[in-house]
């Protein structure tokens, strides 16, 4: 079974007190049923503008704090989930990209947590959210050519060996580990503050694993919790 054990830097805990997450490990089986993540999608959106869970204010204001907290500012670089119902709110509902990402996105839309899926045989080492120093390298996209960039010194990163694979936490992931359903190593994190539930957060979990085990039969998934 695929094995990925993040780690997470001693200076996180200062910034976000009672942080916790999901780690969601899969090894991938044919696709079979690509409407799952259809569904999924359109459910979330409909469900996040006509009866939403009644943490998800808080729990995005308190994501801002944290972003706040590391020198990001929300109103321009808001976290995922945030990002993503703000599309919501505005268009009504949202185009799918790929079942896998469309699946995931539904869930941090409809449990306003952010969730970041990556292709885990992209990764050299393993996962580590960390405080940036300001020189790791960051492979992303800029007027539609390939760019290099590199975080803010001070900045909370995820990174792997060599590179960082999403900025500002959970904002803007790095084409490198880019997921879609076409790979065989999938990894997941679900990142929640103290604002939601833990029982909320199991669910958004559970309610993933689901979801991929419909879309791919015989999919191998495992989940771990991850505190400080």
């Amino acid at each position: 079974m695929l094995s990925v054990s993040p780690s997470i830097a001693p200076e996180i805990a200062a910034l976000a007190p009672g942080f916790r997450a999901l780690s969601i490990t899969v090894e991938a089986a044919p696709l079979l049923h690509p409407q799952v993540a259809t569904d999924a999608l359109q459910g979330a959106c409909k469900a996040m503008l006509e009866h939403d869970v009644p943490w998800a204010d808080a729990h995005l204001a308190a994501w801002n704090r944290v972003f706040t907290g590391f020198g990001a500012k929300p109103k321009r670089t808001p976290c995922s989930a945030d990002a993503l119902r703000k599309r919501v709110l505005r268009d009504g509902s949202m185009t799918g990209i790929d079942p896998v990402v469309d699946l995931y996105n539904a869930i941090s839309i409809r449990y306003a947590v952010p969730v970041g899926g990556e292709n885990f045989a992209a990764y050299v080492g393993m996962p580590q959210l960390t405080i940036a120093s300001g020189t790791e390298p960051f492979d992303t996209v800029k007027a539609g050519e390939p760019a290099n960039e590199s975080p803010e010194p001070g900045e909370v990163i995820w990174r792997d060996d060599i590179g960082v694979t999403c900025r500002r936490w959970n904002w803007r992931q790095g084409v490198r580990t880019r997921l879609s359903a076409e790979n065989q190593q999938m990894w997941f994190i679900l990142e929640s503050l103290p604002e939601m539930p833990l029982e909320a957060l199991q669910q958004a979990g559970d309610a993933l694993t689901d979801g991929l085990q419909r879309m791919m039969p015989g999919a191998k998934i495992s989940s771990q919790l991850i505190s400080l």
